[in-house]
């Protein structure tokens, strides 16, 4: 062999070992993975969800009675006040009804009022005179009595003289009840107070029919729906308009019932209008119903303005709501993409041991939460770790226990780390995860930052 070729035999051969060399190392070293750096940012999750504009009351109008329209004096949007009249129905009958009732009130009180005067005065002066004539027609029949006894009279002539004081005595009780019942409780003035009731009765009801002729506005409130016009005939039980009662504007929503223990009443949100999107409002959540909406498996949720409602705002509108359900300003936060199913034993210990502990500004303070775990580097080797969570978003979760500021968390998607086992050795590659984490920003967070908000999206 000559010296070139021994001299270009030992060149591969060196280099083959060097080769190798760098190979082991690298063996020894293990696979590099993708980590990031735990780190406090503040956390912030939210809610998205439609809602749509509703007053607080809404009512339906119609009238009570039959009858063709004469006038519609409202249109679709109008601002009316207590007592405007809104429909007119033709009332020219219910016109004549009312005076002839009115009439007859007038007759029954012109009766009684001729009792209580004229007829009082001719009963008294009738009793007058029964009086007298009953004194007379006694002193003829004690005349005629003695005559008869000293035989000037026959009994027939003392017969009618007594037959004439009867008649006498009957016409005075007669003229007596007659004045009795022209008393103010006599039998007479109570039938004409009777008449006179009754013809009032009848006014009132003929002025009620009347006023049904007039559809009047309840109260403050604006029209939102005309569904009547002049000429048309229209009967009880069916809405002519429908009005929105001045009140408070109220947002409500149908939240999937999913979502219901993140809801608390009088969380702030962020309200938007599809048509004006650049003119955001805030709201709060006003209450939560008591039930579920067993159809759709939604409860309803209602919203009020913190302020006086925008303009642009109409009823039954569509607004997409953003409700601010946690925050945490100072918190260690960790990537969904760094979280692990929880292994056997984790999980025995967890339901044997309950809540992890950990030191919160000195003593030890009971949690409760997720538990779940994270691959850790440590000296070169990966390390299980089991962690306590808080608040969850889309993208990122609050580190309670388990992990210390700046620890480096393997990411499940980085690298070969998915088949990594506990104590494996690994070779950390740091990289960004804020914009990992951001998911779905909300309320103006920056996406850069490590705790922009993240939203637990509920499409429109």
């Amino acid at each position: 062999m000559s010296r070139r070729r021994l001299a270009l035999w030992l060149l591969g051969l060196g280099v083959l070992l060097a080769v190798l060399a760098v190979a082991a190392s690298l063996w020894l070293r293990g696979p590099q993975v993708d980590v990031i750096e735990v780190q406090r940012a503040p956390l912030v999750r939210t809610l998205q969800f439609s809602a749509r504009v509703a007053t607080l009351s809404r009512v339906d109008i119609g009238s009570t009675v039959t009858g063709r329209v004469a006038q519609v004096r409202v249109s679709e949007g109008a601002e009316v006040r207590e007592g405007d009249v809104l429909v007119q129905l033709e009332d020219s009958e219910w016109r004549a009804a009312l005076a002839q009732a009115e009439a007859g009130e007038a007759q029954a009180r012109a009766r009684l009022a001729g009792l209580r005067s004229s007829g009082r005065s001719a009963s008294d002066a009738a009793l007058s005179q029964a009086d007298a004539t009953l004194r007379a027609t006694r002193s003829a029949f004690e005349r005629a009595r003695q005559l008869k006894a000293q035989g000037f009279y026959s009994d027939a002539q003392l017969d009618e003289a007594r037959r004439a004081l009867d008649v006498a005595q009957a016409q005075q009780r007669s003229a007596r009840a007659q004045v009795q019942a022209n008393a103010d409780t006599g039998t007479d003035i109570a039938q004409a107070q009777a008449q006179l009731d009754v013809a009032r009765a009848a006014s009132v009801a003929a002025r009620s029919r009347l006023a049904q002729a007039q559809l009047l506005a309840p109260t403050q409130a604006r029209v939102l729906v005309r569904a009547v016009e002049p000429g048309q005939i229209v009967q009880p039980g069916k809405a002519l308009l429908s009005l929105a009662l001045a009140g408070p504007t109220q947002l409500v929503a149908q939240v999937d019932e999913r979502f219901l223990e993140q809801l608390r009443t009088g969380q702030q949100a962020s309200v938007v209008a599809d048509a004006f999107s650049g003119q955001r409002f805030v709201a709060r959540v006003l209450s939560i119903a008591p039930a579920v909406d067993a159809q759709r498996g939604a409860i309803e949720v209602k919203f009020a303005l913190a302020g006086a409602p925008p303009t642009f705002l109409r009823e039954d509108m569509t607004l997409s709501v953003e409700v601010e359900t946690g925050r945490r300003d100072n918190a260690l936060v960790l990537p969904q993409s760094a979280l692990r199913p929880l292994d056997a034993d984790a999980k025995a210990a967890a339901g044997t041991a309950g809540a992890l502990t950990t030191p919160v500004d000195g003593p030890k303070k009971q949690m409760a939460g997720e538990v779940r775990d994270v691959l850790v580097v440590e000296s070169g080797r990966a390390q299980l770790r089991t962690v306590h969570l808080g608040l969850h978003t889309l993208g990122a979760v609050e580190v309670l226990d388990g992990l210390a500021e700046g620890a480096q968390v393997l990411l499940r998607s980085g690298g070969a780390d998915g088949t990594l086992q506990p104590g494996q050795r690994v070779r950390a590659q740091p990289v960004a995860w804020a914009s990992a984490a951001a998911g779905s920003p909300g309320n103006g967070a920056r996406p850069e930052d490590a705790g922009s908000a993240m939203s637990n999206a509920m499409g429109r």
